[in-house]
């Protein structure tokens, strides 16, 4: 009864019972957009989570490692030095004469005292038999004014002969006993003249190329060498240091008799040979700051030739008991250095701090003894990377250096 009616377009009253129904057809296609969009949310929430099950994990990094160790390792200078004899002979002649024979071979060793070379001695023979005759003949004239000395005094103690002639007479007896001096000089001269024509080697070495042949006249105050002879064994290394490592090397020999020394080829590659520091020179060479030092070394083989260049490496000190990893795990980053620490098969950049390096070891402070690294692939590598470890760890040997 309290219902409005409807007023219609054409001013009359329309009951709302009497309104048309909705179409059923619309009503399905609202419920179908409706499971349509509610299966495309099912299927592409299903795609994601299958394409996330199928994505590949990340692949490790292949990577070599090494352990490092606790050890020894050596401090050691590095210099330029130049293979030196411990003596050097240059033979010429003391006399001038013919050379009328050469015993010595080229390359031979000889021994002090052996003979090289034959001077034509007839001159100085003859010389020194003239010397001698004449010794001999002043001697006797000595031993005459001896006697007549002794008569003299037995007749001036008579009082036959005055003082005078007995003073006259001592002073002869002086006179002669200088002359017979003289005599005796010029017979060890020409003695030690005569002696000069057998050149005998003053040391033990070895004989370089022959510098004169048979036939040849050599003069006394000529510049001819008749042969050089240079001692191998033991033979010497002269090099330089830095002036401001006089201290540690003194240092070094005041705990120690004596500093090692080895000598390494040209490319520093190849060790030649191992001897002793001897002694440093007593100055420092304004010039280049540096102080020259002696080694001794016995090369029994021959392996150091006179005038060879060489490398030297002067050990002194030894580090004991310290951390040693291979050079080859240590990075670069500016003026840091840091290596890759592996850990559960993920390696952590760790910051070290390099000291000495010696046969591929170098010792470092930041890494503990037994701790692996990683040694190649660091063009791959970052901090938490995951790695695969290609070789079991090699632990960095301190046996690898040289280092006593």
């Amino acid at each position: 009864m309290n219902r409005r009616a409807a007023v219609g377009s054409d001013h009359q009253l329309s009951d709302p019972a009497a309104r048309p129904p909705r179409p059923k057809a619309v009503r399905v296609v609202i419920w179908s957009a409706l499971i349509l969009l509610l299966a495309l949310v099912i299927l592409l929430v299903w795609h994601l989570m299958g394409a996330k099950k199928a994505a590949p994990a990340a692949k490790k990094i292949t990577v070599t490692s090494a352990t490092s160790t606790k050890g020894n390792i050596g401090v050691y200078l590095d210099a330029i030095g130049t293979v030196t004899p411990v003596y050097t002979a240059s033979i010429t002649s003391q006399v001038t004469g013919l050379v009328i024979a050469v015993h010595y071979t080229e390359g031979q060793r000889v021994e002090r005292g052996d003979l090289l070379v034959d001077i034509d001695p007839r001159p100085f023979r003859a010389t020194l038999l003239q010397a001698q005759g004449a010794l001999e003949r002043d001697e006797n004239v000595l031993a005459q004014a001896e006697m007549d000395v002794e008569r003299y005094r037995i007749a001036w103690a008579r009082r036959a002969i005055a003082k005078q002639i007995l003073d006259d007479q001592e002073k002869v007896v002086l006179q002669d006993k200088g002359t017979v001096k003289n005599d005796r000089g010029m017979v060890d001269f020409d003695q030690v003249q005569l002696d000069f024509c057998h050149i005998t080697a003053p040391i033990a070495g070895r004989v370089g190329l022959r510098l004169v042949d048979p036939g040849n006249v050599v003069q006394s105050a000529g510049t001819v060498t008749l042969a050089v002879i240079t001692q191998l064994e033991p033979i010497t290394v002269v090099f330089t240091i830095p002036e401001d490592s006089i201290a540690q090397v003194q240092a070094g020999m005041r705990k120690n008799a004596s500093l090692t020394v080895d000598a390494f080829d040209r490319t520093a590659q190849t060790k030649i040979a191992s001897g002793k520091l001897l002694t440093l020179d007593n100055q420092i060479d304004t010039t280049t700051g540096t102080v020259k030092g002696r080694s001794l070394f016995d090369n029994e083989d021959d392996a150091l030739f006179p005038n060879q260049f060489v490398n030297t490496r002067l050990l002194v000190n030894t580090l004991q008991g310290v951390t040693l990893l291979p050079s080859s795990a240590i990075q670069q980053n500016g003026q840091a250095s840091f290596a890759y620490v592996i850990q559960n098969n993920v390696v952590q950049m760790r910051s070290i701090k390099p000291g000495v390096t010696e046969g591929g070891l170098t010792q470092v402070e930041g890494v503990n003894p037994g701790e692996v690294v990683a040694t190649s692939s660091f063009d791959k590598l970052q901090d938490k990377a995951a790695v695969n470890v290609l070789n079991k760890p090699v632990a960095a040997s301190p046996t690898a250096s040289s280092t006593p």
